[in-house]
């Protein structure tokens, strides 16, 4: 005959540990969240963000094309069309890109709107 071990008595799982990890988790997701927050970064290097005044003036960049206050605009036409909305070259102009939409040419399009003597440009997220 098998002469088996003796059988030993079932430990319980120690919870301690795991709701340490749990609250660890919970506390590094609620604080790396942005719960639908709007920010603005000033890329003219301005830390905060002043009061707007003026017509809009809001440039969304799409994967396909470009629109000004919702309305299409073509890369070509988009200074002389901000012209008309701004009354001084530090007025503030937002930039927006939506989902697809490529950095580089959001990096081509704020340098246009520099070299076309826009200086107050800022990135809405």
């Amino acid at each position: 005959m098998f002469a088996f071990a003796p059988s030993r008595v079932r430990r319980k799982p120690a919870l301690t540990p795991l709701i340490d990890v749990v609250f660890l988790l919970l506390v590094f997701f609620m604080l790396a969240a942005q719960f639908g927050r709007e920010t603005a970064v000033d890329m003219a290097g301005g830390a905060g963000v002043s009061d707007y005044s003026g017509p809009p003036r809001l440039i969304t960049l799409l994967p396909d094309g470009l629109l000004l206050n919702g309305a299409v605009q073509s890369e070509a036409e988009l200074a002389q069309a901000l012209l008309s909305l701004t009354d001084s070259p530090d007025d503030a102009i937002l930039l927006r890109a939506r989902d697809g939409a490529d950095v580089q040419r959001l990096t081509d399009i704020a340098q246009r709107l520099t070299a076309a003597g826009f200086t107050r440009l800022m990135l809405v997220e």
